[in-house]
Formats: structure tokens, sequence, C-alpha cells
């Protein structure tokens, strides 16, 4: 790794920070957006369950908006149920763009490093390209220098793609995982409330 550094230059730091913050990035959402934290599956069948047994207190409430993002949808439209139809999609709404701001968070600094990383690269080939130049005087062409411009340039031409691809296949997967999940959150949230407001008594 040393002699990596040592060849790619001083740039290459650039590209090793921008590294392992994606890959931290990458391990934080894996773990977050793990379809079992995110939608339990059951959850909506055993909410109609408990609501069909009794009203639920405010503490199966909290317990429920605490336990998934999909709970703190069904919660939040469950505080609202007396006052009616539209009241309750309203407030499930709302606390899903909430949980969408929470699962999108992180998504635009990955999506950030996949783009900038390539230019980082560029920034690192354009060093090089100045040891190059600098390494041709009118006494002669140093080698030394030469082949250190060289080896800069290439290196970090390599690692900012090296680092762009993982990253940018990341974003994408994470960015549509989200969008499936939240599509599901509002089919979901949409049969409690059909089923609740179609089964009270008028």
């Amino acid at each position: 790794m040393l002699s990596l550094i040592q060849a790619a230059g001083w740039p290459v730091w650039f590209l090793l920070i921008a590294s392992v913050a994606a890959v931290a990035l990458i391990i934080e959402r894996s773990l977050a957006l793990k379809r079992a934290k995110v939608l339990p599956a059951g959850l909506l069948d055993e909410v109609l369950g408990l609501r069909a047994t009794q009203p639920l207190s405010a503490d199966l409430l909290a317990r429920l908006a605490a336990s998934s993002p999909l709970g703190r949808v069904f919660a939040s439209g469950l505080r609202q149920e007396a006052a009616g139809r539209e009241l309750m999609k309203e407030s499930m709404e709302e606390a899903g763009r909430a949980v969408a701001s929470d699962l999108e968070k992180y998504l635009s600094a990955l999506g950030t490093i996949a783009s900038v990383a390539p230019l980082l690269g560029l920034f690192g080939t354009v060093i090089g390209m100045i040891e190059i130049f600098g390494s041709q005087a009118p006494s002669g062409t140093n080698p030394q220098q030469l082949a250190h411009g060289i080896s800069v340039a290439l290196y970090n031409t390599a690692l900012g793609i090296l680092v762009a691809i993982p990253a940018m296949i990341a974003y994408r997967h994470f960015r549509a995982r989200v969008d499936s999940y939240l599509v599901e959150m509002e089919q979901q949230s949409l049969r409690l409330v059909d089923t609740l407001i179609g089964h009270r008594p008028t």
C-alpha cells in the first residue's frame, strides 16, 4: 500500500479518503435499508389483528412507531383514525415524506463521491503530466522524474475510475431500493385505511 501511495503521488490521498467514505456509506446503507428493518413482514396483518380486538393505546402506537419506518407511518395514521379517511391519509403521507427523507440519508453523499472520483483521478493525471513536462530540461530528460510523472498520471486515473464504478452502482441500487420501499409502503398504508374505514360501524 505504501509503495502504491508513493507511486501515485500526493493526489491519491483525496481518492483514498473518498474510497474510505464510499465503503463506509455503502456498509451503513446496506444495514439500514434491509427489508426486515424497513418493511417487517406481516406487520400490516399484525396491526389489523390487534386493532380488530381493541383500540390501540398510546403506548402501543409509540412502540409501533419506534419499531420500523413502516410502523411509523401506520402509527401516524392510526392516531387520526377517528378524524376520518382524509385526515388519516394526510397524516400517513406526511409521515411517509419524513420516512423517505430518512431512507434517502447519505445517498446524495454516495452519489457525489461517484461523480467526483473521476474528477479527482483527472486532477491526479494533470499533476502527473506537469511532472512529466517538468522532467524536460535543456540539459536533458530526468528519467526518474519522467517515470514518476507517468505513474502519478496512470495510477490516479485508474483509482478514480475504480472508486467511481462501485460507488455509482451502489448509489443506483440503493436509490431503486428506496423507491420500491416507498411504493410498497404507500400500498400497505392504503390497505390499512381501506380496511379500517371499510369495517367501521356506521
